[in-house]
């Protein structure tokens, strides 16, 4: 059986540090294709399904909600003195 431990400070920030490193390979990992589906977009003059247009919104969302969440651990570890 496994003994689940309590999250200390420590184990919480590593885990945030690595879920951050990965998230940001994956992000920088999707730009191209993104780049890519525009300019085939622009150049063609293509039209997308609003599926692609509700997820990119969706995106974006999560997005602005990670990066007010992230911002609010920053202050809090900056005040921490």
């Amino acid at each position: 059986m496994t003994e689940k431990r309590p999250s200390t400070v420590e184990m919480s920030l590593e885990a945030l540090s690595q879920a951050l490193s990965r998230a940001a390979d994956d992000l920088r990992a999707a730009v191209p294709t993104i780049d890519r589906a525009r300019e085939d977009i622009a150049s063609r003059n293509m039209s997308i399904s609003r599926e692609v247009v509700r997820d990119a919104e969706r995106v974006l969302d999560h997005l602005r909600h990670a990066d007010e969440s992230l911002r609010d651990v920053v202050t809090d570890l900056a005040d921490r003195d």
